[in-house]
């Protein structure tokens, strides 16, 4: 009995899983291409309150510069607060912090996560607010950034920001900075294009301040902002992503820092899959489209991985079947169709200022962060709630 049927079967089934992950990227980069919906938020005119919360875990290199571009505001002061979390942070940083107009909240957690820290604010904040803004401790924003959001916030409404890098100091980051704004592109932008609800990134996030209250004590994981996804997509509260509301965000300068968040972010990704999952069934029955995508989302293959496995099985398939005797070798075409598919996707979705002739060189470091991802496969972990620390300001 021949080996190649079987081979075939397990590579047209690999192939259909692949071509699935590549189809959904592709089909939301094409959506960038197209003309864009005249649909636009609402102006507010009435000044809201704003609580804004900035979780800082170890991060006594960053907080004190952004915290000063936060109080700093061109906003009425009276209307924004700021609390600093302060978590395992040195006495000289909190002594700094608490000379600044903020709430310093100090918790002592025996292990530490930013649901922890969002919860222990909310329940320690006094005062009634509009809405609350969630920053990262090394998130930098403009002097007009709370008037921006005042002008499109209204009642019940989560916005998601444009978080974008802030620094291009090594081609480490500036690989960390295309990768966001690839993820801008296909998951909020595009999404948002289709009538679909923006994904959220974890900082730069701006909830109705009664909804935020009563459900971030349903965070328990290390994910928290795919749990604030998936909570509001049961309840069918649409996120809307604010493309020209930037926030700077610090983006990882080295290879160790690269390998340290992308693994917090892939064991984040199969914790929240299998979070989603014994939801899916209601969401198909009530036809909740955007809980139903999200799951999905959360099903897809790393890009940089799926970069590495496509190239791979396009010399793979014709080898196998040169050594195999088998003369067609029109089935590792399927294969490079994949390739070209995912690069077109890809390049499309990235910023046009950002598709420079430098982006080329910059690629070489593409392999070995890769082979760090690879590496991190094997350290995924379902029920880890620990809390990877992406270290800033080295």
């Amino acid at each position: 009995m021949s080996i190649y049927p079987i081979i075939y079967t397990f590579d047209m089934l690999l192939w259909l899983i692949i071509a699935v992950n590549v189809a959904y990227i592709l089909c939301f980069a094409v959506t960038t291409a197209l003309p864009a919906k005249n649909h636009h938020f609402t102006t507010s005119k009435q000044q809201h309150s704003f609580l804004i919360l900035i979780p800082a875990y170890h991060e006594d290199a960053v907080i004190a510069h952004t915290v000063e571009t936060i109080i700093h505001q061109d906003y009425p002061q009276e209307l924004f607060h700021v609390a600093v979390i302060s978590d395992h942070m040195s006495a000289e940083t909190n002594q700094l912090l608490a000379k600044l107009p903020i709430t310093l909240l100090q918790p002592s957690f025996q292990k530490s996560s930013k649901a922890k820290a969002l919860q222990f604010a909310m329940n320690k904040v006094e005062g009634l607010f509009d809405f609350v803004v969630v920053l990262d401790a090394d998130n930098i924003v403009a002097s007009d950034y709370i008037s921006q959001l005042n002008a499109i916030a209204q009642p019940s409404m989560v916005i998601q920001c444009h978080r974008t890098a802030k620094n291009a100091d090594s081609d480490v980051a500036v690989l960390d900075g295309i990768s966001e704004e690839i993820n801008n592109t296909i998951f909020r932008k595009s999404h948002n294009r289709m009538g679909l609800s923006s994904a959220l990134i974890g900082s730069g996030m701006c909830f109705d301040y009664q909804w935020f209250k009563d459900n971030v004590n349903e965070l328990k994981s290390a994910v928290e902002d795919r749990e604030l996804e998936a909570l509001l997509m049961k309840q069918h509260i649409y996120i809307h992503y604010a493309e020209d509301i930037y926030v700077l965000d610090e983006k990882v300068s080295n290879s160790d820092n690269f390998q340290r968040q992308r693994q917090r972010w892939m064991s984040g990704q199969v914790q929240s899959f299998f979070q989603m999952v014994p939801y899916l069934p209601k969401a198909i029955m009530d036809g909740n489209i955007n809980y139903i995508d999200k799951t999905f989302q959360q099903a897809l293959i790393p890009r940089s991985i799926l970069l590495v496995i496509i190239p791979i099985l396009c010399i793979i398939t014709p080898l196998t079947s040169y050594i195999l005797h088998h003369t067609s070798y029109i089935y590792s075409l399927k294969w490079w169709i994949l390739l070209f598919c995912l690069c077109i996707a890809l390049f499309m979705a990235i910023p046009k200022q950002m598709r420079k002739q430098s982006l080329f060189r910059k690629l070489l470091s593409f392999p070995s962060l890769v082979w760090k991802m690879v590496l991190n496969l094997q350290k995924i972990d379902r029920k880890n709630t620990d809390f990877i620390h992406t270290k800033h300001g080295e």
